[in-house]
């Protein structure tokens, strides 16, 4: 029996993004989203380009904000750095864990379309405010690790009030990253012997 009202934007949307938790990005057809909605493929496309077009859609306010991240952390280094990046990207996860939960596993192949093409080098950036601007490589391998945990966490805990799984997320972070003013052994040592002298 055929539907009494069209198809709209929001429910192509609404159903892409229920085939993309399912099947994934990649397992998940044009005819899948229309069968899902109930419409021809046909009409789909007379509302998105193509898949990549709903999920360039489905993304944008998430990237949006990852945006703005990017754009609060230029020109801050150090703890400052650290704090807005950890804030800032817990807060992102959490918000937006629905879409990020849609992708897991799929970020390697997402990055190589042009809606994603920028959000290579804001990781880069995210990962080294993370750090604090440490050239040490365990304060990247520990900010990577970070990164990499709390988009799954936020993935896995669709049911945690986001208060709760924000503040466990951010203790977490807190406890986790070295702070970037600390002196390392060899700074250590070298302050020890000018104050002997």
């Amino acid at each position: 029996m055929a539907r009494a009202i069209p198809a709209t934007h929001a429910e192509i949307l609404a159903a892409a993004a229920r085939r993309f938790a399912v099947t994934g990005y990649k397992g998940t057809s044009l005819q899948d989203i229309a069968g899902e909605v109930g419409v021809s493929k046909a009409t789909v496309l007379y509302h998105f380009a193509n898949k990549e077009a709903l999920l360039g859609e489905l993304m944008a306010p998430a990237l949006a904000v990852l945006q703005e991240l990017d754009d609060r952390l230029a020109g801050l280094t150090g703890a400052a750095a650290q704090r807005v990046a950890a804030e800032g990207f817990v807060g992102l996860a959490v918000r937006f864990r629905r879409e990020i939960a849609l992708l897991r596993g799929e970020f390697p192949h997402l990055l190589q379309q042009p809606a994603f093409a920028h959000v290579q080098q804001i990781s880069e950036r995210l990962v080294a405010a993370f750090a604090g601007h440490s050239p040490r490589p365990a304060a990247r391998v520990a900010a990577l690790v970070l990164l990499a945990g709390i988009a799954e966490t936020c993935g896995e805990f669709g049911d945690l009030a986001d208060d709760e799984l924000r503040a466990a997320l951010l203790g977490l972070v807190r406890r986790a990253l070295e702070p970037p003013t600390d002196p390392t052994p060899t700074d250590q040592q070298t302050h020890d012997r000018g104050t002997r002298n």
